[in-house]
């Protein structure tokens, strides 16, 4: 798939990382051509009728590629957890990953940071590197061993590598579900306290400055955790942190009913740190939104909550998610963007992410008005297993670019 023709879209609300502009977007050759200036003969013309003209969403950390999903929601580009069956421990395997989903999306693989993501052996991270590996994740769970941690983030610094990591002490949360508190223990619920996602990044944010490396938490979602981050940045150490919508949106209170679609991982927290999170939105410290997507079928989900395995469908409701931060007037559009888009493109190393001169050509034009209803059962992913099922929302893609193509959709 390869782009025929110059493309210009006219008449949008360019949302750039320095703000908001009426004007045209230029792509050729697949690429990001010029930012705001009149299209030229020959061009092919696409009117976005005054709606907004934004980049592909980059979606760091997801756990299952479901391109029609990612496709209705804007997204063009994904990093793909190691997560897999097999892990994504061994070169033949990233090399089989990142050439996947080509040419309408593209996957970036995140290498297994050890061998079987059982904790212990470090994997081949330069090999992995060489066949495509964007990044390192130790995936669903903590490194318990700190001497193995520090060797990790050590060869990752070499690297160049940023290392994404999972931050709950295992021997903390052990078989929980849930958070302690008090909807935990009124719903019988097997539970850990939220400091166990404090004890782990206080022990990898100092790992980290130590070996001079970069290091992402994939989510942080309590005051305690975000207060470390934020201490950690303000003394240099190239920490990062993102979020799923899950918790901004809600909080332990939308376990009431165990309904086993909001059984996810870290669980949900009480309201104080729901509250916490989107101040962190709001001054900076949280730096990437994701979907999470982790789509489970009904024989993962239709058990007892305690049974259930954790994990959402996020790609179809990340845009309208973020957006409605923008409605909160908690954060404003460039910065929703940064979110979704830059800042993860940054982070990976793609040439993507932003409207600028020189960027892959993954364009979304959307309409941030349109209202819909989130409904499990008519959703793209494989599996529907939204908390946000029958809530309604605003913000859909009307078309989507990659490439300077037009996706089918």
């Amino acid at each position: 798939m390869k782009q025929q023709q110059p493309l210009t879209i006219v008449a949008g609300r360019l949302v750039t990382p320095d703000g908001i502009h009426d004007g045209a977007l230029r792509l050729v050759d697949g690429l990001i051509d010029s930012v705001g200036v009149d299209p030229q003969d020959g061009d092919e013309i696409v009117d976005a009728g005054g709606r907004l003209v934004v980049p592909g969403l980059v979606d760091l950390g997801v756990f299952a590629i479901d391109k029609p999903a990612f496709h209705f929601g804007g997204i063009t580009r994904a990093a793909l957890m190691p997560d897999q069956s097999p892990p994504l421990d061994l070169p033949s395997r990233v090399s089989y990953i990142a050439k996947s989903g080509k040419p309408d999306f593209w996957v970036h693989p995140l290498a297994a940071a050890t061998r079987g993501l059982e904790g212990r052996e470090i994997a081949e991270l330069a090999l992995m590197r060489e066949a495509g590996a964007r990044g390192v994740a130790t995936g669903r769970q903590w490194i318990a061993d700190a001497g193995v941690m520090l060797r990790l983030l050590q060869y990752a610094a070499m690297l160049d590598m940023v290392v994404i990591a999972h931050a709950e002490d295992a021997a903390l949360v052990g078989s929980a579900v849930a958070t302690a508190g008090e909807i935990a223990t009124r719903r019988g619920l097997p539970s850990a306290p939220p400091e166990a996602e404090a004890i782990a990044l206080a022990r990898d944010i100092a790992l980290a400055e130590m070996a001079g490396a970069r290091i992402h938490f994939r989510q942080v979602t309590t005051r305690a955790g975000l207060a470390l981050v934020r201490a950690g940045k303000a003394r240099g150490v190239q920490v990062t942190c993102g979020v799923t919508p899950a918790h901004f949106m809600l909080s332990d209170l939308a376990t009431v009913e165990f309904r086993t679609f909001a059984r996810l991982s870290p669980p949900l927290r009480c309201e104080d740190d729901r509250q916490a999170v989107r101040e962190a939105l709001a001054d900076g410290t949280i730096d990437v939104v994701a979907s999470g997507h982790d789509p489970r079928g009904p024989e993962d989900k239709r058990l007892p909550f305690s049974d259930a395995e954790p994990g959402m469908a996020g790609a179809e409701t990340l845009l309208a998610m973020t957006l409605s931060l923008v409605r909160d007037e908690l954060i404003d559009l460039p910065r929703a963007f940064d979110l979704v888009a830059t800042a993860p493109a940054r982070l990976l190393g793609a040439p993507a992410g932003a409207l600028a001169t020189g960027q892959e050509a993954d364009v979304a034009i959307v309409d941030p008005d349109r209202p819909w209803v989130i409904q499990s059962a008519k959703m793209e992913a494989t599996a529907g297993n939204t908390p946000f099922d029958g809530q309604p929302t605003q913000g859909r893609v009307a078309q989507l670019y990659k490439g300077g193509v037009a996706i089918k959709r």
